[in-house]
This record gives structure tokens, sequence and C-alpha cells, in this order.
């Protein structure tokens, strides 16, 4: 008998789509508003998290990137299957996985070079940090559960000696030349600043890696501090998924995925606050320290147990579709949120008035334009999901 295609699981595309509609929300943006209403506690809330915090700590913009890696591990098992019910063997899903991983480099690489002179040869865009990873997750999909959290666990522990070992800046050090100062208000203190900001391992690596490509200027720093390295702990991020794919696809009660996968975000928070309270390891995005990696993973269980729950067990289907649009062509929104905006503007601009998004006035001007963008990037992926138009990588 033919193994069967597992069913799709309705969740996992609310949960990526409502990821990525933060994303694309970025239009809306909100620190416009704040600026022009700095006595509002509101959109300053609404401000903050839409941002991404300046080293440690978390925002809500800030669990965009390890959802969205997160769900590349959850989808896995699923993907395996379907193909392995197609008949395919390892040899040619591996070597798909490949192809996969490259189209997903290059066109991170694509994207961040728009509006530029020549290519932006970049590695810290999602897309492309997942593309690194992916054939590892992939062999790992078809490895033991001990085994995944092997390497789990190396990549942990091994990410974090390699920061741990990399000596601190001398006390002649000239910290304007990356982009800080010494007394930066958000630099760490003992231990910890072996993480501080474009004085770390990884930054070390990127001086000599990003310079062995065709660039405008010599690479010195990443603004944001962002590192091709990160693509190693994000590996961990997508293992995390890899693991909660597998205990979704399996038999297990449903009410009995949802207390696991609570229990383990709760249990992840802890640590990973734990090892930030105590120094050992902080807790930065940007550079995706061992401990984001947990901390951030804890987030992606709770927000998948509330998608699973409601979705899949309450049956809410109907009240998410609006995501699962989004959800289900997530490439497509990526490209979307990232090439039409400017088109979007400009075409509303010259068919209804150029001041159109003043109709409220100059303070709320983003919220009506970032409103109609959203609305039109919607209908566009809206049309695709009728016409059954998947872009699939």
């Amino acid at each position: 008998m033919a193994p069967t295609l597992p069913a799709r699981i309705s969740s996992v595309d609310a949960y990526r789509g409502f990821v990525m509609f933060l994303m694309m929300a970025e239009v809306l943006e909100f620190g416009h508003i704040s600026k022009a209403l700095p006595d509002s506690s509101f959109w300053a809330f609404l401000a903050y998290n839409q941002d991404h915090v300046e080293w440690v700590g978390c925002s809500l913009h800030d669990l965009i990137q390890p959802s969205f890696s997160f769900l590349v591990g959850v989808a896995l098992p699923y993907s395996i299957a379907s193909r392995m019910a197609k008949g395919q063997n390892f040899g040619s899903m591996f070597g798909h996985t490949v192809q996969r991983s490259l189209i997903l480099i290059f066109l991170g690489i694509f994207l961040r070079s728009m509006h530029r002179e020549q290519t932006n040869f970049t590695f810290e865009d999602t897309l492309t940090q997942i593309g690194l990873g992916y054939p590892v997750l992939f062999w790992l999909g078809f490895k033991t559960f001990r085994t995944q959290l092997i390497a789990l666990s190396t990549i942990l522990v091994g990410y974090w000696l390699f920061f741990a070992a990399y000596p601190l800046p001398g006390a002649d050090f000239d910290y304007a030349s990356v982009g800080v100062t010494a007394d930066w208000e958000h630099n760490l203190q003992g231990f910890a600043a072996h993480w501080n900001k474009n004085t770390n391992a990884a930054w070390s690596f990127d001086q000599w890696f990003m310079n062995l490509f065709p660039r405008e200027k010599p690479f010195i720093r990443n603004g944001g501090g962002y590192s091709t390295l990160s693509f190693i702990p994000t590996l961990g991020t997508m293992v995390l998924g890899l693991m909660a794919g597998q205990w979704l696809k399996s038999d297990t009660a449903p009410m009995e995925k949802v207390k696991r996968f609570a229990a383990l975000g709760v249990g992840l928070l802890v640590v990973g606050s734990l090892l930030n309270w105590l120094g050992i390891c902080p807790n930065v995005k940007r550079i995706w320290t061992p401990t984001w990696v947990l901390f951030s993973g804890g987030w992606c269980f709770l927000l998948l147990a509330a998608f699973y729950w409601l979705v899949d067990i309450q049956g809410l289907r109907r009240a998410f579709f609006w995501l699962i649009v989004i959800g289900t062509n997530s490439i497509a929104a990526y490209i979307i949120s990232h090439t039409i905006v400017e088109f979007i503007h400009h075409s509303i601009q010259i068919h209804v008035s150029a001041t159109y998004d003043q109709v409220f006035g100059v303070t709320y001007e983003s919220l009506v334009r970032g409103g109609l963008i959203l609305l039109v990037e919607w209908l566009i992926l809206h049309w695709m999901y009728r016409n059954r138009i998947f872009v699939r990588i």
C-alpha cells in the first residue's frame, strides 16, 4: 500500500501568515506617528514592537525571523512525508534541497541588492540564513530525536564557546571604527562583553569573509551588528521547529500536543532568561546568541500552541483565513513586500491624489499609506490563493 500524503495543517499556515503580516506591516511606520505624538504611550508601545531592540532584549518585531525559521523546521517532516509518498528517494530529495538552498541564498542577496550600484553580497537576510543551514536541517530530518538533540546541543555550546574564547578589545581599541563608542549604553560589561556589537568573534570572521566578494568599499562592520555566521544558531532554531513538526505530525492527542508545546515554551523562556540574567550568555537577536535560540524558541512553541489550539482544535479556520492566505504563499508575500511597495504608493498617488495619505492629517499619513499598501498586497495574495498560484522553491 502506497503511503498517503500528509494533511496540511491550517494552524501552521495561520502562524506563518501572522509572521509575514508583521513583516509586511512595517509600511504602517508606527514610529513616524509616535514621533509626531511623543506623549502617547499607545503609539510608543506600537513603535517599540515594530522595530528591533538595539541589542539585548526582545520586541514583537524581533520574533519575526526566528518564527519564520522555526516554521521551516515545522514544515519539514510534512515535506519529507509528501515526497516519500510520491516515491522520491533520499538522493533526489537531497538534490532538490541543495537547489532550494541555493535559490534562497541568492534570492536573499538579490533582494538586499535592490536600488544599489552593484550586487550587495550580504548574508544576514532571513532567506539567506535559512538557505545556508537548510541542507543540514534536511539531513537531520532523517535522524533520530537523540541525534537531533545532540546536534542542537553541539550548535548551542559550540557557538557559545566560539564567542567566549574570542579576546576582548584592548584599552586602545578604536570603537568609532566599528560604529559604536566605548561608552555606548548598550555595551555589555564583564564576561558578557564577549557578545558586544562589532567587537565579537562573528564580526571578526566577517571582516575577512565579506571582503572576499566585490564591494563598493571594504567591509569594516555591519551597521546593525548582524553577521553571516548567525546561520549556525539559526539552524538551532530550525532544529527546534523540526522537533515541533515531528510531534505535531505524530498520533499524540491534540490537547497533549498543546500542553507539550506550552510547557516547552515556558521552560525555554525561563532557561533563556536565566542565562541572560546570570551573564552566562546575553539574549541578543542581532547576533543570534545561543540564549536567543532558546528564548525566541520558547515564544515560537507558545505561538504554535496557541495557533494549533485556536485553528485546528477549536476549528476557527474561517476567522484566521486572512492570515492563511498570506501563510500559504509566504515566499510570494516576502518578495512582494520587498519589491512593489513604492509602485503601489505611486500608483495610488497617480490615480487618486498626490496627497491621498494626508486625508487625516500629516500625523497619520503613514497609517493611511501603509494600510492601503497592505490591502493591495493582501488582495494580490488572495487572488493567487483563489487561483491556486503558489510560489514554491
